[in-house]
């Protein structure tokens, strides 16, 4: 769904859904970054400390004499004796350089030497990440004074740094798997706890829905805190409209009344006036003249009238009406008013299609289209109500006669919306335009067409 200008938008759910699901990826994004960090520091100074301690096994078994190395007792680190073990010693000093290497490092070339003259100051040591090609290695050197106190070493361990660092990709390859575990999990929680947080705003919807389409009155769920306020204000607002409307109708029905009944006594009495013997020069003209003016104005009356009390579609109070005995109705009524005429009526209607609206509404838009059938057919009148669309969910209404019909250059002038009714066409303008507006009011559709049987067909469509 899109607003009007194109941006697209989206259920309440869904923006805190995508919300809390950036901020989590976030949040166990930073996690997962800050304790793969320190896992690998842990890793590091853990093989320090081990170098460290290597250190001092070197140290505990070295002795000197005339500036050269040797040990008294094997090493307990056996990876000093393996060549190429990945465990390197050496003892060196800053003015003569490399002094002893461990029998591991006989073929081994160091990334780097300068670390053999390295000035280490007694008691520090130094640490290095020496890269070798694709290898890397870690190097820690401890400064020393020996016993004849003069002379300074330095004892440094090389050893090589792929089991760490394929201990570190261990747990990084742990660690994404269950952070990434647990990001889903929590994205699923997180969508059950807003479903359920939000139910009540889905289960309001779906009381506003059943209040369209007619079948409660009012918002009767039992509502949080939270949308009482709005609940009640709502309720409000359904019966005040129902009230409003309710006065509007009977206002306008007394209106109606009102001003029929005149209308009515005026024009009981013309055909009086009208008699011949009461005939004068110019009178009777004059009088027939004054008659169709007030049978236009009773169809202005009642155009206007029907105007203002048509329901809406889209009101909160419509109701279910049933066409198939709307349509018998009115053909049952208009039938004793042309009874002279003897016309047979032919229906084909559907009993279980329903008309979205107010029932006075369906009736009045039948009334005007059957009446427009009966006045202006022939003998024959075929009635058809059926379902429509591409799914069967809107609803299709085909009255035909078999009379001369509407002749093809007023079609769009009869259905214009909004004509004004001292302009339309006496006996039908009416009658259409009134049923033209019902027709848009609930979003339909009316096609004028011409009927297999020789006069005019009206065809209605809602959605």
């Amino acid at each position: 769904m899109t607003t009007p200008s194109g941006i697209p938008t989206y259920s309440l759910q869904s923006r805190l859904l995508l919300a809390f699901s950036v901020l989590l990826f976030v949040f166990l994004g930073l996690t997962g970054i800050v304790v793969d960090r320190a896992f690998g520091s842990s890793v590091e100074a853990g093989a320090v400390d081990r170098l460290q301690v290597q250190i001092y096994l070197l140290l505990g078994a070295a002795d000197e004499q005339d500036g050269e190395f040797y040990f008294l007792e094997d090493l307990q680190e056996p990876r000093f004796s393996n060549l190429n073990s990945g465990l390197y010693g050496y003892i060196s000093s800053s003015s003569e350089g490399e002094l002893w290497r461990s029998d591991s490092a006989s073929t081994f070339t160091p990334p780097s030497i300068d670390f053999l003259r390295e000035r280490v100051s007694v008691g520090e040591t130094s640490f290095e990440r020496m890269a070798g090609g694709e290898r890397t290695f870690f190097r820690l050197s401890y400064g020393i004074l020996w016993e004849d106190g003069i002379s300074e070493y330095s004892f440094s361990v090389i050893e090589d740094a792929e089991p760490y660092y394929a201990e570190i990709a261990d747990f990084r390859t742990n660690l994404w798997f269950w952070l990434g575990g647990a990001a889903v999990l929590l994205l699923f929680m997180q969508l059950l706890l807003l479903r359920w947080g939000l139910s009540p705003l889905s289960r309001m919807a779906g009381d506003l829905k059943r209040i369209e389409s007619g079948e409660t009155d009012k918002l009767e769920s039992d509502y949080p805190q939270e949308l009482q306020g709005v609940t009640a204000n709502l309720n409000l607002l359904i019966e005040s409209e129902r009230k409003q409307q309710q006065r509007y109708r009977t206002t306008l029905g007394d209106l109606a009344h009102s001003l029929k009944t005149p209308l009515a006594v005026v024009s009981g009495i013309l055909p009086e006036i009208r008699s011949p013997e009461k005939a004068e020069s110019g009178v009777t003209e004059k009088i027939a003249a004054v008659s169709d003016q007030l049978d236009r104005m009773n169809q202005i009356v009642t155009y206007q009238l029907q105007r203002a009390v048509q329901s809406n579609q889209t009101s909160t109070l419509a109701r279910h009406a049933n066409i198939a005995a709307a349509i018998e109705k009115v053909v049952a009524a208009l039938q004793k008013v042309y009874v002279e005429k003897e016309i047979k009526v032919e229906t084909k209607l559907n009993n279980s299609i329903l008309f979205s609206g107010d029932e006075r509404d369906l009736l009045e838009l039948l009334g005007n289209v059957l009446d427009n059938a009966f006045k202006y057919g022939n003998n024959n009148i075929r009635v058809e109500a059926r379902p429509a669309g591409d799914k069967g969910s809107g609803v299709l209404i085909r009255i035909e006669d078999d009379g001369q019909g509407i002749p093809n250059e007023k079609l769009e002038y009869v259905l214009q919306r909004g004509a004004r009714a001292d302009t339309l066409a006496q006996g039908q303008g009416i009658g259409l335009a009134v049923v033209t507006d019902i027709v848009e009011s609930y979003s339909g559709e009316i096609r004028v067409l011409s009927s297999e049987l020789g006069g005019a067909a009206i065809e209605i469509e809602f959605p």
